[in-house]
């Protein structure tokens, strides 16, 4: 079991000016057709890691959240070790060419860890 990479992923009023600032200090963009005017979203990958930034919106009943997710290399072996350790990570789910379980920190924090499909 091995931890891969590491995603920061951002649901919040404020989206954009982070995703400015990020642009300011360097990170680099990755190109999205999201189809629609104004700032619909924003991913600074580094290389198997990266920061997604999305704004909330009533619209699409995004509610605000942060989620730290944890690229693994294989999400059914973490799921079957924490569950060793007590823990209850809810999946799987697939989506988007990954298998994702879900967990929810002591302190609040909603986490997930996904492994690629495809390996």
């Amino acid at each position: 079991m091995k931890i891969l990479g590491i995603r920061y992923c951002s649901v919040a009023d404020g989206s954009a000016e982070f995703a400015d600032f990020l642009r300011k200090l360097g990170a680099q963009e990755k190109e999205m057709d999201t189809g629609s005017a104004g700032f619909s979203g924003a991913v600074f990958p580094a290389g198997d890691s990266w920061i997604e930034l999305w704004p909330k919106s009533d619209e699409t009943s995004s509610e605000a959240m942060t989620m730290l997710q944890l690229v693994v290399d294989d999400a059914d072996a973490f799921a079957e070790h924490a569950r060793s350790q007590g823990l209850s990570p809810q999946g799987p789910m697939d989506a988007h060419g990954e298998r994702m379980f879900f967990i929810e920190a002591p302190n609040g924090l909603k986490m997930s860890f996904q492994s690629s499909l495809s390996e």
